[in-house]
């Protein structure tokens, strides 16, 4: 999706950093909802999945007087590769899970205005992760 908005609607974007390695998450699948205030409906509109950079370049369009944004994160998967147990095991975590991650999913809800691009990176690792506003 591109990073130009309307002055009617806002425009969103994401990547994600493997911080237990370093490195982009690639093919992660990202859900994309909105709402247009805070006791309506939330409404999917699509989704997408991370490229080999960690970023995901098409997410579905907001629709005009949207107020609010869901962002999920299907990390579980990505953490269940093999190539990503290596990077657990150095962690020095209990081993009581029955997943390859502590958190399966992340959801992100946030607020936007009309007009403006929001930038919403996540940072993850096995037992963590953190978002912010980027740019």
């Amino acid at each position: 999706m591109s990073a130009v908005s309307s002055a009617n609607s806002a425009s969103v974007s994401t990547h994600i950093l493997d911080t237990s390695i370093g490195r982009p998450a690639g093919g992660v699948v990202i859900s994309l909802a909105a709402r247009s205030g805070r006791d309506a409906g939330w409404v999917a509109l699509g989704g997408s999945a991370t490229d080999a950079d960690g970023r995901c370049k098409d997410l579905p369009a907001l629709p005009e007087g949207t107020t609010h944004v869901r962002l999920d994160f299907e990390v579980g998967q990505y953490f269940d590769k093999d190539d990503k147990k290596q990077a657990e095991a150095q962690q020095d975590a209990p081993r009581v899970r029955d997943s390859g991650a502590f958190f399966p999913e992340v959801a992100i809800t946030f607020a936007v205005v009309p007009g403006e691009h929001f930038h919403v990176p996540l940072l993850l690792n096995p037992f963590g992760y953190s978002v912010y506003r980027g740019s």
